[in-house]
């Protein structure tokens, strides 16, 4: 009993310390990037009254996921902030996937190097860009993707066991969080579901936790008929052209366009190809038949993507099909290749030499803390609840919070958050104050909700020349828009009452 009950507390403790370390690494920033569209949608589950003029900008993809509801009712039922809870959820998001991937290196490699190997290697590469999708592997804040991805992961280990109840549950559970990345895990799980007598009779002569247990595939008849259903979800925008307003909006995000990908970002999806299949030469002369089935059809399912989104997203009639991201499908691919290579390098590489271990993965994590201090320069590399923040965009915006009115209507540069300085941070997240459509974050929600896309661009437009308003200017957008409050960048051209100045910015009144 007591080796039982040892062995997952011990394994419990070192994941929750590699948790501990990836943090430290990449760094935890509140309200920054999508956390600019779902932390304003939980502050309003808790206070109703807030964001009186902008609501419709963010609520439609913050209520879009079950996250909201689980963020909102910790809050409630513990009575810590909304900050606090957010991290706690980050850092649970964190461990989860980090603990699922234990699990899958579990089905692939017998050796405890080789499966340590693999959750070392996605902790220190967390931040590591997904090719061409404008994704990290996990990202620095808390993100409904991160624990969607964990629940996806575990969903493939049982698919490995061939439990599929359970494999159908955890996509389930995954779906709540996220559609779309629950809907490439399915996609995924097809390619998965599937194996010959040959690789069912291979695996029959592995023992846990090197192999997995052999059973029952789905039909095919089902197989063809589940995934109808699935791809009529993306597909239903398919004969619904994109307003020039929706359009505006999609086409900001480049990376959608796949003609307008860089040559490395093709090369980042392709090559991972190659390794795959080298990854299943390896596995099948050390007789890791799981690995070699896992890398063979993983590798299947990219090329799978990389068509289909080719299909769906090149020909101009199938632009509105463009904000479902098909390439994001890469993003599971990515993650399991880290992890298969993380388990080759700890069984061939590193072993039990712990110098090894130090010579990589140091050196590795060194330059993913490099990379992120310079992506967040004027922020602390973990900006823990309740600690008072060194950002200057973020003190003035926790100066509007404190000292406006809760329906104070606020103007700011349309690109604000790419500003020197500005570290992504976004306004309502810590204002909690309604504002003008931004022209980045609001842009992806109305990529999927186009109804507001017309608001959007009106906003967006009225403030083109923002660097060189006038007073006049600021007039008319308390005219057009019954706009009372303004952010500004220092050196202000114009002369406002501005009760909040620091180094960098200003808040100021329009009008008495």
């Amino acid at each position: 009993m007591s080796n039982r009950v040892s062995t997952p507390l011990r394994e419990y403790a070192l994941l929750a310390m590699v948790s501990a370390g990836a943090i430290l690494i990449h760094g935890y920033h509140l309200g920054v990037e999508d956390q600019a569209i779902y932390l304003p949608g939980m502050a309003k589950s808790l206070n109703p009254g807030l964001f009186p003029a902008d609501s419709d900008l963010f609520l439609p993809q913050s209520r879009a996921t079950f996250m909201t509801q689980l963020v909102v009712a910790s809050v409630r039922l513990s009575g810590v902030t909304l900050d606090t809870a957010v991290f706690v959820w980050h850092v649970l998001s964190v461990f989860l996937l980090l603990l699922a991937v234990r699990r899958f290196s579990a089905r692939c490699f017998k050796t405890p190097e080789a499966q340590w190997g693999s959750v070392a290697l996605v902790a220190a590469l967390f931040t590591m860009p997904v090719a061409g999708t404008s994704l990290y592997i996990v990202d620095q804040y808390l993100h409904p993707r991160t624990l969607a991805t964990a629940l996806i992961v575990l969903s493939i280990v049982q698919m490995l066991d061939r439990r599929w109840l359970k494999a159908v549950l955890w996509i389930a559970l995954a779906a709540l969080l996220h559609i779309q990345m629950a809907f490439y895990g399915v996609l995924l799980g097809f390619f998965l579901g599937w194996k010959s007598a040959a690789a069912q009779q291979a695996e029959s002569d592995e023992s846990k936790p090197g192999g997995s247990t052999p059973g029952r595939s789905p039909t095919p008849a089902a197989s063809s008929v589940t995934m109808s259903v699935l791809f009529a979800f993306p597909l239903k925008g398919l004969f619904q052209p994109g307003s020039e307003a929706w359009k505006e909006a999609a086409r900001i995000h480049q990376g959608h366009y796949l003609l307008r990908w860089e040559w490395y970002e093709w090369l980042g999806v392709i090559a991972p190809l190659a390794l795959f299949y080298w990854f299943v030469s390896l596995a099948r002369k050390a007789g890791l038949s799981t690995v070699a089935f896992v890398a063979q059809r993983v590798a299947a399912f990219q090329i799978f993507s990389i068509v289909s989104a080719l299909v769906l997203t090149l020909p101009p009639q199938f632009e509105r099909l463009t904000p479902y991201q098909p390439m994001r499908a890469v993003h599971v691919t990515t993650l399991i290749f880290v992890a298969l290579a993380g388990g080759f390098a700890g069984q061939y590489l590193l072993q039990r030499r712990v110098v090894r271990w130090l010579l990589l993965f140091v050196p590795l994590c060194g330059v993913m803390f490099y990379a992120q201090r310079q992506q967040f320069p004027a922020s602390a590399q973990v900006e823990f609840p309740g600690k008072v923040s060194n950002n200057s965009w973020v003190q003035a915006f926790l100066w509007a919070r404190a000292n406006t009115p809760q329906d104070a209507y606020f103007a700011l540069d349309p690109m604000h958050i790419e500003r020197p300085g500005e570290d992504q941070h976004g306004f309502r997240a810590f204002a909690q104050r309604s504002m003008m459509a931004d022209a980045l974050k609001d842009a992806g929600v109305v990529t999927i909700f186009p109804g507001i896309a017309q608001r959007w661009l009106k906003e967006t437009h009225a403030r083109k020349n923002w660097n060189n308003f006038t007073q006049a200017d600021f007039l008319k957008l308390r005219a057009d828009f019954n706009v009372t409050w303004v952010v500004l960048e220092k050196p202000m051209t114009v002369t406002l009452p501005c009760p909040y100045q620091n180094e960098q910015v200003a808040v100021c009144r329009i009008g008495n």
